[in-house]
């Protein structure tokens, strides 16, 4: 937990503008030379930027405090301040700009890498050579840089991801993350062994693009309350296309399973509850499993029902399709039985 960082809150800067001079041209022979001072530079901006190798907000746990160059004065001989420099404070794809006190939006960086411009930095000041006139030979003003500009925002990371992973403690879907992926996610015969979010990439043949599974620690009963914490996570599935509803078949409330994570689901978002969704039994080798699986099928006919078993084998192919076609454009028509907005009762 303490090494996944989700939310921060950071106080940027955009640097000061420099100063105008106010100075005169001496040289030789030129005793009465004219104004030659010349402008103050730009302050730097702040600006954000998504690092794709980025993975949590960890970074700006230890750094909470961004701030830019200020521009440099102006010169004699008309020599122009330095520009300030800007400060880039990089994000990990997903990330989501708040301000600090209202919680109104400011950027949803979503699937867009663009770097953006938050505040830009206060311009430089003029110097007395701009005010150079018929009646006025010798100017000795010059104005100051403008100010830049200071916010504190929050930072919200919320994991991009085509397929999410929903269920309670222990319903297999860190097995399933790693019997479809790379990943390594923790896995033990107990309940809440995921305390973070974790994330996998499915290949397929059928596609090219990768699909990024991820698994998010379990969901109890009373979490759209705050209890547990799955709620805390449920936003990194807010992006999802679809969402599997993982159920332990060798659970004894394996029936009721599906209608009360609907329930905590739609709790937190109606529309998160609405996503094109398939119901997975799990743990199909077990005994009586088989029989639940019916059940379950029965229970729910207006929805997609699979049994797998990940120590087996079974049904892992007929489910790696159903989620090619759900990540795909034409994932609304994943297979007959597909979700149709119902509990099934």
């Amino acid at each position: 937990m303490e090494k996944f960082a989700d939310e921060a809150l950071i106080e940027v800067s955009s640097g000061r503008g420099g100063n105008g001079c106010v100075a005169f041209r001496r040289e030789k022979y030129v005793p009465k030379g004219g104004p030659s001072g010349g402008d103050g530079g730009r302050g730097g901006d702040v600006v954000f930027v998504i690092r794709r190798n980025l993975r949590t907000l960890s970074h700006l746990r230890h750094k909470r405090h961004f701030r830019a160059e200020n521009g440099h004065d102006g010169e004699g001989r008309e020599r122009y301040g330095k520009n300030g420099g800007d400060v880039v404070i990089p994000l990990p794809p997903g990330s989501v700009l708040k301000e600090a006190d209202s919680g109104a939006l400011i950027r949803d960086f979503g699937r867009d890498e663009a770097s953006f411009v938050f505040l830009k930095g206060g311009s430089g000041g003029w110097g007395n050579v701009h005010f150079k006139s018929s009646v006025n030979q010798a100017p000795r003003k010059a104005l100051p840089g403008k100010d830049g500009e200071n916010r504190l925002v929050r930072v919200e990371l919320q994991i991009m991801a085509d397929i999410g992973f929903v269920g309670f403690p222990n319903a297999g879907k860190s097995s399933l993350l790693e019997r479809f992926t790379n990943a390594r996610p923790k896995i033990a015969p107990y309940p809440f062994t995921t305390k973070i979010p974790n994330l996998g990439v499915l290949n397929t043949s059928r596609t090219d693009e990768d699909i990024i599974l991820a698994d998010i620690p379990g969901l109890i009963e009373g979490a759209s309350q705050g209890a547990g914490l799955g709620l805390r996570f449920l936003k990194h599935i807010s992006r999802t296309r679809a969402l599997l509803f993982l159920i332990d078949l060798s659970s004894d409330t394996c029936l009721s399973a599906f209608d009360s994570l609907l329930k905590e689901l739609s709790s937190f978002s109606q529309e998160l509850a609405a996503r094109k969704r398939v119901i997975v039994g799990t743990k199909l080798d077990l005994e009586g499993t088989g029989e639940r699986l019916a059940e379950l099928e029965e229970r729910y006919p207006g929805e997609a029902v699979l049994g797998i078993s990940v120590f087996s084998g079974a049904g892992l192919a007929e489910l790696a399709s159903r989620i090619t076609l759900l990540a795909s454009d034409s994932g609304e028509n994943a297979g007959e039985g597909g979700h149709t907005g119902g509990s099934g009762e």
